[in-house]
């Protein structure tokens, strides 16, 4: 099953786009929990959460605990603003020293981050894209990187579908995104009552890791782990597939769980 969140691919017109907020994601979201334990009848189920979906997951896990039996982020997001931040002075010192002229037009043009209103997303793709391609182009990250293009045409999406995704990224990115500048999880969710797992890519770039490391610091839960994936950027479950599944397994795996509950 595949969540096209509210406002983008074939969820873009199920409700109106202006009033799409953070609130509207965790409702969503909520809901498709608690179809997912009706479905396989299930009282808690296992929650994975990629980029700023890891800050969503957090939001659930901490409203709902009594839902998810584990939380896992990756590539991980903690505080919105200093990675958008962080990014940009990244991104702009690697422009200058690869002599990226053009680029660094654009970022020095674009000033630093936060933006708002028309433009966001092209202003921080200016960047994110500059960094993912760095990550893309690094040896010591295996199978690197997504092919969007390639996933847009898959069976699931027709032609509408095709343009509501591009659509969708654009006005939710301008809508919903500088909402989340005021996040910061280390100050706003110290303390979980499920047990959490930070899945975190070494060359991370997207999401500064030193972030994850500060928040597992003061992060009170049941059980804390932070995973790091030496051959991995912003996407370990796809960067280390294999390993991915088999650290889940090793963590949540039926042995675990049939000991949890005192099988």
């Amino acid at each position: 099953m595949g969540w096209d969140q509210p406002g983008s691919g074939k969820s873009y017109n199920a409700g109106t786009i202006p009033a799409i907020t953070v609130e509207t994601y965790l409702e969503d979201g909520y809901a498709l929990t608690r179809y997912l334990q009706e479905r396989f009848g299930q009282e808690k189920i296992f929650l994975v959460g990629e980029s700023w979906g890891s800050a969503l997951g957090i939001f659930l896990v901490h409203r709902y605990p009594e839902a998810y039996r584990a939380f896992i982020g990756t590539g991980p997001m903690v505080d919105f603003l200093e990675t958008e931040k962080t990014d940009y002075t990244v991104a702009l010192e690697m422009a200058k020293n690869r002599g990226e002229e053009a680029l660094v037009r654009t970022l020095e043009g674009n000033g630093p981050p936060p933006y708002y209103g028309k433009g966001v997303t092209w202003k921080i793709a200016a960047y994110l894209n500059f960094l993912s391609n760095v990550m893309a182009a690094n040896p010591a990250i295996h199978n690197p990187g997504y092919n969007t293009f390639r996933d847009l045409f898959s069976p699931e999406y027709g032609v509408l579908d095709q343009i509501n995704f591009f659509s969708g990224l654009v006005r939710t990115f301008e809508i919903v995104y500088p909402q989340l500048y005021q996040v910061d999880l280390r100050r706003d969710y110290p303390r979980l009552k499920v047990p959490v797992a930070f899945f975190a890519g070494r060359h991370d770039l997207n999401a500064p890791p030193f972030l994850v490391e500060e928040y597992l610091e003061v992060l009170d839960a049941p059980v804390k782990e932070l995973v790091w994936f030496e051959h991995s950027g912003h996407s370990p479950w796809i960067n280390e597939r294999e390993r991915f599944v088999q650290e889940l397994l090793d963590r949540f795996g039926p042995r675990e769980t049939e000991e949890e509950s005192g099988r």
